[in-house]
Formats: C-alpha cells, sequence, structure tokens
C-alpha cells in the first residue's frame, strides 16, 4: 500500500475553503484525494463486494446439498457485505467520474464441501476484524478522516461476527450436529416459521413439508430473542 508522505502543518482557513470547493476535504495537510485512505475505501469497497458475490455463489451449492440454512446464512450474511461496500463507496462519492488506481489481495475459495466454504469465509471475516480494517481505519484517523474511522472500525466488529456465525456452522456440520442434538431441542422451520421440539429436526417439516434442510435450531434463529 502506498504510504501518505504529506506534511501535517495547518492549512489557512481560505485556502481549505478554497479546496472545499474543489472537492477537496484538507485535514493535516493531506486533501482525500491523495491520501492512502482513499485507496484503502477502495480496496474495501472492492473486498465487499466480492464477498458478496463468493457468499451467493456459497449459497447455492449449500442449496446443491439440500442445507438450506447454511445457504440462508451465506445469503443473509452476502446481503450485509453488500452494505458495507455501499458505506465504502460513499465515502469515495466527492471523486465521482474519476478512477482509482488500487492493488490488492482477494482470495479464491473455490470447494465443494461446503465445511470446506465455511471455514474459508470464517478465516477471510477474522482477518478482516483482526488487521486489514483496524489498520485502515488507524490509517484514516491519522490522516484526519474521522467519520470514515468509524466506518472501518464499527465494520470490523461485524466482520468478527461474521466469522462466529460461519464457526459455529462450520462446526455443527463436521461433526453432524447441524440436524442433531444430544437433548431435546426447540427445531424453528425457515420456511413457515414452525417449531418442532425433539432431539433431531424432522425428515420434513409438518406443517409445510419442506425438507429437514431448512431447519434451525431456535436459539440460533432470526430474532429468537423476542419470542
Amino acid at each position: 500500500m502506498r504510504s501518505c508522505t504529506r506534511g501535517t502543518k495547518a492549512v489557512p482557513a481560505a485556502k481549505k475553503k478554497q479546496n472545499e470547493k474543489k472537492g477537496m476535504v484538507t485535514v493535516m495537510g493531506a486533501d482525500f484525494k491523495n491520501s492512502e485512505t482513499k485507496d484503502n475505501l477502495m480496496r474495501a469497497f472492492a473486498g465487499e463486494s466480492q464477498a458478496r458475490n463468493r457468499y451467493t455463489f456459497a449459497a447455492s451449492r449449500a442449496k446443491k446439498e439440500n442445507l438450506y440454512v447454511i445457504s440462508a446464512i451465506f445469503e443473509y450474511t452476502a446481503n450485509q457485505e453488500k452494505e458495507h461496500a455501499e458505506v465504502f463507496y460513499n465515502h469515495l462519492k466527492e471523486l465521482s467520474g474519476e478512477n482509482i488506481h488500487v492493488d490488492g489481495s482477494y482470495p479464491v475459495d473455490i470447494t465443494d464441501d461446503v465445511s470446506e466454504l465455511l471455514r474459508m469465509a470464517q478465516h477471510n471475516e477474522y482477518e478482516e476484524h483482526d488487521s486489514v480494517y483496524k489498520s485502515f481505519g488507524d490509517k484514516a484517523r491519522e490522516e484526519g478522516f474521522d467519520k470514515v474511522a468509524a466506518s472501518f472500525h464499527m465494520i470490523a466488529q461485524i466482520e468478527k461476527l461474521h466469522g462466529d456465525r460461519f464457526g459455529r456452522f462450520a462446526q455443527l456440520l463436521e461433526e453432524k450436529r447441524l440436524f442433531i442434538s444430544d437433548v431435546k431441542t426447540a427445531w424453528f422451520c425457515l420456511n413457515c416459521g414452525f417449531v418442532y421440539e425433539g432431539e433431531e429436526a424432522p425428515k420434513n417439516c409438518p406443517v409445510c413439508d419442506h425438507d429437514r434442510g431448512y431447519f434451525i435450531r431456535f436459539e440460533l434463529s432470526p430474532y429468537e430473542s423476542l419470542q
């Protein structure tokens, strides 16, 4: 990544106003157009956009294996990645009409094994949380772009939640406990909302007749805390 080497002396108010009219936000002596933060935003936009597509591809793979609950988790996360991409993209609004050249490394996660897809997604989410977005946020704050820094740091926390969720379902799938429990458990049908109680999810939903693959532990189901 290219580092910012511009000075940090104060910019006169008149000059700052002139720069703002030109679409240049000047803070700490570095204008946004020539900042490293601008490049990092485009890298993040590219990364989130690719993650969204990887997760929709993974969702299709899970659906082919009748793992509809895993497919739903990938789709659910993909939608959130789309929103992250939009946040980063909107921070670049003042550069509308320009091309931004950046370099970066992006994962190639291609496999038919759904548990591997979950683990690879978990790894990528943790990497964004542990290093990538934290460093991008720190650089944005250093360059004086506090709003951008806040976006990077808050989205980093979301990526941690994504990683935790992918890991939880990867473990259940690997241990063959995605639809089986050692104790009586409430199982929630993602299609119709029926709640079944037993040590295993039913082969088919008693209400809508959808496959077992639509069942999720009630404790892990959307909005379960409202029940």
